[in-house]
């Protein structure tokens, strides 16, 4: 069977995005596609796979599968992907209202860039700071975060470059502090007046990606409640790209957040399934 695909990247997040309206993949493959489809070697290659589905309540439902096809409830610059994919197919307009299985979400596509996406996110929870790990005898401060999915923070005080993400990424990732579901780990330095450049690394695709939009999420509402800027807070991915967040901040407690990004369309086309 052939199927028509478009192919996104959002601030270095790049991601196959499928209408399934009509169900023509079964859930049942959806795990065994995301890791065909998403090979970089042998197929088109992404960083996940990002179904639209019909929704009974609103605009669309949005299903999102990593590289190596393990399920997540939610991905922030997927999003952004899955309402530009959207605004393309035509079946929304600029702004939209859709269903994950974290929560509701409002996109915008903006009326003087096309291809700029913001997202409306839901409250962020299970906050926990000032979780100490020992790697290599040195102590990381963490804190914890979920924004969607789960982010641990680490803020560095050398030069990011110098991070070795994948090393440090991979043993936070899968510490028993943050089982049985491990977490996504974002290493973060504060370089000028509310800018930060962030380092993902993030689970399912198990290496460092160029941008993780729940994870620049994470970054930004973290360093407001430390007190290192204040919002609206520009984030500068390793890709270079540069997004903002915002938020409100009342007695330590976040609310009205929301992304903003660049969203690309690559290419078109069809695979045989």
């Amino acid at each position: 069977m052939n199927i028509s695909f478009s192919k996104l990247t959002a601030a270095g997040n790049d991601f196959i995005l499928v209408d399934n309206r009509e169900g023509i993949i079964w859930s049942e493959d959806y795990q065994k596609l995301a890791r065909k489809l998403c090979d970089r070697k042998y197929s088109i290659g992404a960083d996940g796979l990002i179904l639209l589905e019909r929704s009974a309540f609103k605009d669309f439902k949005m299903k999102y599968f990593n590289s190596d096809g393990s399920y997540a409830s939610m991905c922030g610059n997927g999003g952004r992907s899955i309402a530009r994919f959207a605004y393309d197919l035509g079946i929304v307009d600029l702004e939209m209202i859709f269903e994950t299985d974290a929560g509701i979400i409002d996109a915008e596509i903006l009326v003087n860039d096309k291809n700029r996406v913001k997202l409306n996110l839901y409250d962020p929870k299970d906050l926990v700071k000032d979780i100490k790990i020992i790697i290599d005898k040195k102590e990381f401060n963490i804190d914890f975060i979920n924004t969607g999915v789960p982010h641990a923070i680490i803020f560095i005080d050398d030069d990011i470059k110098n991070v070795n993400v994948v090393k440090y990424g991979r043993i936070v990732r899968y510490h028993e502090v943050f089982a049985p579901d491990g977490a996504n780990v974002n290493f973060v330095k504060i370089i000028g007046n509310n800018v930060l450049t962030v380092r993902t690394y993030e689970r399912g695709v198990e290496d460092e990606t160029l941008a993780c939009g729940t994870g620049i999420t994470a970054a930004g509402i973290i360093s407001v409640l430390r007190g290192f800027v204040k919002s609206p807070v520009n984030i500068i991915t390793k890709g270079g790209d540069r997004l903002s967040v915002s938020l409100r901040n009342v007695d330590n407690k976040i609310y009205d957040v929301v992304l903003e990004g660049p969203v690309y369309i690559s290419f078109k086309g069809v695979v045989e399934i």
